[in-house]
């Protein structure tokens, strides 16, 4: 691993410690971010999309064919960036933080889920701005989901948020 990682790491460890902690002490506060957390494997984006196709017509039609196109994109750029940076999860990591749900992988840079959900919520947003309400809150939980549950590093949200977005408005200024 490169050395500014494990530097940012043992940074990040005791953030990661307390959040675990905290949410295995009270399974009511695990629970649902496991929930979130398997929500935001796709299921709720590919649901989301479908719905507008058969709600929103051509509109919806373009809507979901935008967002399929940029969750492509940013497949491709988190395959790549977890490949290249390969950050082993907290859970993986440190001793005492166990998964709260079984990881998809070994890596953690950046958050898959994040940068998804980031980026298909600003796509949503640019044709369906009444639906913030809605997906804002949903994604900020799927991102806090990752930390609570031992699977990421606040800098893999962090990064991934950023990277999510600026795909999601290029994405939108390019279509």
């Amino acid at each position: 691993m490169r050395l500014w990682l494990q530097q940012l790491n043992e940074i990040e460890i005791p953030l990661c410690r307390a959040a675990w902690s905290r949410s295995m002490q009270r399974r009511w506060v695990h629970r649902p971010f496991a929930i979130i957390s398997r929500l935001g494997d796709g299921v709720f984006w590919y649901s989301l999309i479908a719905i507008l196709v058969v709600v929103g017509g051509r509109d919806g039609l373009t809507a979901g064919l935008h967002m399929l196109a940029t969750g492509l994109v940013a497949l491709l750029l988190y395959k790549s960036l977890k490949g290249s940076t390969r950050r082993e999860r907290p859970c993986h990591y440190a001793t005492g933080i166990v998964p709260g749900v079984p990881p998809l992988d070994r890596y953690s840079f950046p958050s898959g889920h994040t940068l998804h959900a980031v980026a298909f919520t600003t796509v949503a947003l640019h044709y369906y701005p009444d639906l913030a309400l809605l997906l804002v809150p949903f994604t900020l939980l799927v991102a806090s989901s990752r930390i609570v549950l031992g699977l990421h590093y606040p800098s893999d949200v962090l990064v991934a948020t950023i990277v999510g977005f600026t795909l999601g408005y290029a994405s939108i200024t390019l279509f």
